[in-house]
């Protein structure tokens, strides 16, 4: 019994032809990027012309290209039909069931928000059944410079987009923290982007938010812990908010299909918890568990 056999299941209804050509494919990542017929036979446990057929079928449909005589990598209609299935997914479906454990960990209100054109537009809140609670209704919009999931859906915007958005718009109408003119907004944007998450204080709340991204890597909603400042004034709890935070950006964007957007997260805990020690959970007092 060869190692491929060995490993199929007692089942009428396995197909083994089809095992392995899902596990051809299987072997192909960000590493493994091309691979020979004699290496792809050895790792089956089985001989070339056993997996001869199953190669062909897979070029003549496109999931393999043949670059060499007996060379193959990855074909167009792997990667078409993957982002074709992640930009199907609707965005607050992934998010929902995420930012709903992330109230329910730290009592905070979580809002999820698209950019449209200098406006927030909120799309998705985890309502925190506290008294002293942040709560913006789904449908919201508040202009991106005066928030902080504003200000992460603008953070890496090319400079020549960020004038023509804000050419006729003007930002000295607005309190502080808010900043008062384009070259401000810019400096604090450049800020935010090498930091990674924003840090918003207004009247008697505070707001933490992350971006998250998709399959091309790109910024295309933002996530935010918000709640009173008499809470989030606490160092130790701010440190844990943010990196429960960061962790969960990284989840919805890793199910959107980026990579990024989850290293990106794991790199900006990491710094967090090197500065500050965690939060042990006794540190949320207003928890009742």
């Amino acid at each position: 019994m060869t190692a491929a056999n060995a490993e199929l299941p007692e089942n009428d209804y396995w197909v083994p032809a089809l095992q392995r050509g899902l596990r051809i494919l299987e072997m192909f990542d960000g590493v493994q990027r091309t691979l020979g017929s004699n290496e792809i036979a050895a790792r089956l446990g089985v001989s070339v012309s056993a997996i001869y057929r199953i190669l062909f079928t897979l070029s003549e449909m496109g999931y393999l290209r043949k670059i060499d005589r007996n060379t193959y990598e990855l074909g167009t209609q792997v990667i078409s039909n993957g982002f074709s299935y992640l930009a199907s997914r609707d965005i607050v479906d992934v998010a929902m069931p995420l930012l709903n454990t992330l109230r329910d960990k730290t009592s905070l209100s979580c809002h999820l928000a698209i950019r449209e054109q200098t406006e927030s537009l909120y799309l998705y809140r985890a309502f925190a059944a506290q008294r002293l609670s942040v709560n913006i209704p789904i449908g919201t919009r508040i202009p991106c410079h005066c928030t902080a999931m504003g200000r992460i859906l603008l953070s890496e915007l090319p400079a020549e987009t960020l004038d023509q958005l804000y050419q006729r718009v003007r930002l000295d109408d607005y309190p502080p923290p808010a900043p008062k003119s384009l070259p401000e907004l810019a400096q604090l944007l450049g800020e935010d982007r090498e930091r990674g998450w924003v840090l918003h204080r207004s009247d008697y709340s505070t707001a933490i938010a992350s971006a998250v991204r998709d399959h091309t890597g790109s910024i295309v909603a933002a996530i935010n812990l918000s709640g009173p400042e008499a809470v989030l004034d606490n160092e130790a709890v701010r440190s844990q908010c943010l990196q429960l935070l960061l962790h969960t950006a990284g989840e919805i964007s890793a199910q959107l299909g980026s990579g990024y957007g989850d290293g990106l997260a794991g790199q900006n805990a990491r710094s967090v918890s090197e500065t500050r020690p965690c939060a042990p959970k006794s540190t949320f007092p207003w928890r009742r568990d």
